[in-house]
């Protein structure tokens, strides 16, 4: 073994000891905190316990993890590594076979490490298959890719890259949204109008089958396999590595503020600047009612203009949502933001999320003394979730990506005030190509979707979690739309293999070795029950 490698395993075992110790005696905590009535702090004054207890506790292990990062990239450690992490993957799915017990196999991830809303039941009487792979390969500036391992998550991808003058051409904002969740699932930004969602960025992707065999595919390799993995959700066989391209990245992204007021102009404005793909590198909209929104337009540049630098992303600045619903009333304006603020622009308040569960979050002096914490890691947040708080969150609250064409914005936008009346909303455009898998245009040709999100509490009254969900699932479907799969679901298993195109995943759940046995389906994985 060489020096670097040494220096790397004994500094990640040390580490870990350390990481091992602070949340075990964390998790003691909260259990003790849980018998002495947990549930009543937690529902009336949640923000005490986030606030002293999850802030610190994110920030810890945030450090921890971009520390890691940096050193394997550095000391070159992970390809090392990576082959030994696929051989342990492979023995772990052929013990599974020799045993033959009759249980499916999944991730050994557990549901509150994700940052899906969703907890997964489904892994419960699985065999769980652990997959400790989350570092960067090798960033192949001459091919213009970077290969990574599936735990790699957004904030270390953009840290690392956006360091060598590289991007993603798709980054979603969400500093903990993994590689592997967005392939498996999806993955959108506001540069998808040009580049589509986070697959069809994708070169190849690698993976170890439900037989324990590896295989590579791509576009000109093991095609069928390559087109049906996206939106297959761990079905197909365990993801170990991905192969991303990459494009040249500029300092800056310069945004442009279009107000507008009325329900007609929200989605004119939109669609058109959505279609302006030589224009705008980037188009976003945020409706804080039916009839008013901000759509934002932006390009990658090298300089800005003296006085209008916003450094967003610092801890002491006004959550991005607020900021951007002041031009509202202020009007038309251009700023420049650091492109890494840019594309975590919405991490800090989890979106508008954080409003809910730490109400003064946005507070100035908040921000000054105690921004530098923020945003609690969403997979503590459910950790420490009690049956109460549990069932109020999905009775009372909507986290829902519904993706449909453009055309349809206005009608969409229409069904979501009556049944939800909730904002801001965000919308998010993405071009969708015709490719063979679960999701392509109905038309059969390449069109221009939109995603609408709708992330908090409904104000429209009548609100029902399952029966107003599953008129948006229904209106969705019929207006040539798909439905996010990390929220919850409510279709039968008839109406989700009518929503999506299961022809070429049944042809490779049954052409893949053993995969109908060992793996489960989609629909069972997601349905909410």
């Amino acid at each position: 073994m060489d020096v670097p490698q040494q220096f790397f395993e004994s500094f990640l075992a040390d580490q870990r000891y350390i990481l091992g110790s602070f949340f075990g005696s964390f998790l003691l905590l909260v259990a003790y905190l849980r018998y002495k009535g947990i549930e009543y702090i937690l529902i009336h004054y949640r923000w005490v316990f986030v606030c002293f207890l999850l802030l610190p506790a994110s920030f810890i292990f945030d450090i921890f993890m971009y520390t890691r990062s940096w050193i394997i990239f550095k000391l070159n450690s992970a390809p090392k590594m990576h082959d030994a992490r696929v051989k342990d993957v492979q023995q772990q799915v052929r013990e599974w076979q020799k045993r033959g017990n009759g249980k499916t196999m999944c991730t050994a991830r557990p549901g509150w490490s994700t940052i899906s809303v969703r907890l997964s039941k489904y892994k419960n009487d699985m065999k769980k298959i652990k997959i400790n792979l989350m570092d960067v390969l090798e960033v192949d500036t001459e091919r213009k890719v970077v290969r990574t391992e599936p735990l790699v998550t957004m904030g270390q991808i953009s840290s690392l890259l956006l360091s060598q003058g590289w991007t993603l051409p798709v980054l979603p904002e969400m500093d903990d949204l993994t590689v592997g969740g967005l392939i498996m699932g999806t993955g959108v930004e506001t540069s998808s109008h040009k580049y589509g969602l986070m697959q069809h960025v994708c070169v190849a992707y690698e993976l170890v089958l439900a037989d324990g065999s590896f295989v590579r595919c791509s576009k000109d390799e093991n095609t069928d396999l390559f087109y049906a993995v996206p939106w297959s959700y761990g079905t197909l066989g365990f993801l170990v590595a991905a192969e991303i391209r990459i494009v040249p990245a500029k300092p800056y992204v310069k945004i442009n503020y279009h107000p507008v007021h009325s329900a007609k102009d929200v989605t004119e404005k939109f669609s058109a600047e959505s279609f302006k793909t030589d224009k705008n590198d980037f188009v976003e909209g945020l409706a804080y009612s039916r009839d008013t929104a901000v759509i934002m337009t932006g390009s990658m540049v090298d300089t800005f203009e003296e006085g209008k630098l916003n450094r967003i992303g610092r801890w002491y600045k006004p959550w991005f949502f607020k900021h951007v619903e002041q031009f509202l009333k202020n009007g038309e304006a251009v700023e420049y933001i650091p492109i890494r603020d840019y594309y975590h622009r919405h991490t800090r308040s989890i979106f508008w999320e954080l409003q809910d569960i730490i109400p003064f979050g946005n507070n100035p002096v908040f921000r000054f003394l105690f921004g530098w914490l923020v945003p609690p890691k969403v997979s503590l947040l459910k950790l420490t979730q009690g049956k109460t708080i549990k069932r109020l969150y999905e009775e009372h609250q909507v986290i829902q990506d519904m993706l449909l064409p453009m055309e349809k914005l206005g009608d969409c936008l229409d069904i979501f005030h009556k049944e939800i009346r909730m904002y801001p909303l965000w919308l998010c455009p993405f071009r969708l190509p015709n490719d063979p898998g679960m999701v392509h245009p109905t038309t059969g040709k390449e069109e221009m979707y939109v995603d609408v999100g709708a992330y908090g509490e409904p104000k429209a009254s009548g609100f029902h979690n399952v029966r107003t969900t599953r008129r948006l699932e229904k209106a969705t479907k019929d207006l040539g739309g798909f439905q996010m799969l990390y929220a919850d679901s409510y279709m039968t298993r008839e109406e989700f293999y009518d929503m999506f195109d299961h022809s070429l995943y049944d042809k490779m759940r049954k052409s893949l070795p053993m995969c109908k046995k060992a793996l489960p389906e989609v629909y069972d994985k997601v349905h909410k029950e």
